[in-house]
């Protein structure tokens, strides 16, 4: 949202305030746009809304750049959750398992949510149950990391499952790539 400053406010009077956050009354426009320039500062108005319009006396470049800092600042500190999926078949091993299994706690650990599935093949979808004791497994396996956010459920021919981050597990930082390991000291 952009504001009005200097020349751009056309109200015939307004509510100013100081460069030092002082309420000065309301104040016939010009009066108000003499007291910035006086004190080499922009005039801009804050509240256009109200009655009559909240003018501020401030410098209005390094008021957007600490507005930009703070924005950048907020994006920087959100955490975009990501669906990571995990494909399992019904007849996997007990290796496999273990390594699909950690994985789905990587990604559980780093804070985004699992989509876990399980493809049937040919006549492998009459034997439904096959899958859905594999599901909960896999549920049970990762349940110290994760919960389970939607049940498992056949859709067509695959058997689906989303497990979500536990709110008490620290969010691992992402890995920085391309950064060299450091050596050890002998």
């Amino acid at each position: 949202m952009e504001h009005q400053i200097n020349e751009e406010i056309r109200d015939k009077e307004v509510r100013l305030i100081g460069d030092d956050g002082a309420q000065l009354g309301i104040v016939p426009i010009a009066k108000a746009q003499e007291a910035a320039s006086a004190k080499n500062l922009d005039l801009v108005k804050i509240a256009p809304n109200a009655q009559p319009p909240v003018c501020r006396i401030m410098d209005y470049g390094k008021y957007r750049f600490e507005q930009a800092k703070r924005e950048k600042e907020a994006r920087k500190n959100q955490h975009v959750v990501e669906i990571k999926e995990v494909r399992l078949s019904p007849g996997i091993d007990t290796n496999d398992f273990n390594v699909k299994a950690k994985h789905a706690m990587r990604f559980l650990k780093e804070g985004n949510k699992v989509k876990v599935s399980v493809r049937f093949r040919g006549r492998e979808v009459t034997h439904s149950s096959i899958g859905l004791d594999l599901l909960r497994r896999f549920a049970d396996t990762c349940s110290e990391l994760g919960s389970v956010e939607k049940q498992p459920k056949l859709e067509g021919r695959q058997m689906l499952m989303f497990l979500a981050p536990k709110k008490d597990t620290p969010k691992k930082a992402p890995n920085k790539k391309g950064g060299k390991k450091p050596e050890k000291a002998e």
